[in-house]
């Protein structure tokens, strides 16, 4: 699927994908015409999916973070799609992953503060529906944040 060339490009890419398309072909080793060529048909492919702004919600004044894990009553047959559906309208809610096992979901909250997540685990979390289980777990620090792939 990926050759030599394409590895060369996307490790370059994916360490700083602001460098000027020149210099990325420069040290990818490539003439820019065919550095243009092959990212189109690694977007075409899937393989890359994208270039965003990652905003740190921290510098925002958001000072909390908790993961949720969540077990679902799984006696109710749409429990996945209708708490996934009102879990998607709470803007503080970043991230959302489904797992097999004992717990069902894990979600990533964001928070002002202490107070400020109370408010929103009792007005907008804990009456998702479908829960029969959830538990918080505060975050501390962040150890590894790393988004690239080994090439």
């Amino acid at each position: 699927m990926l050759d030599d060339t394409d590895r060369r490009i996307l490790r370059q890419y994916q360490a700083d994908p602001e460098t000027p398309m020149a210099d990325l072909a420069e040290r990818a080793g490539v003439t820019p015409s065919t550095l243009a060529r092959r990212l189109a048909v690694l977007r075409e492919d899937g393989v890359l999916r994208g270039v965003r702004g990652v905003i740190d919600w921290a510098v925002l004044g958001y000072s909390i973070e908790v993961m949720l894990r969540v077990t679902l009553d799984k006696t109710e047959p749409r429990a996945f799609d209708e708490f996934l559906a009102e879990a998607r309208l709470v803007p503080e809610v970043t991230e959302i992953q489904t797992f097999l096992g004992t717990v069902d979901l894990r979600l990533a909250v964001i928070a002002r503060d202490l107070s400020d997540y109370q408010r929103l685990y009792r007005e907008r979390l804990l009456v998702l529906p479908h829960m029969s289980d959830i538990e918080a777990l505060m975050h501390v620090s962040l150890v590894k944040s790393d988004e690239t792939v080994p090439l």
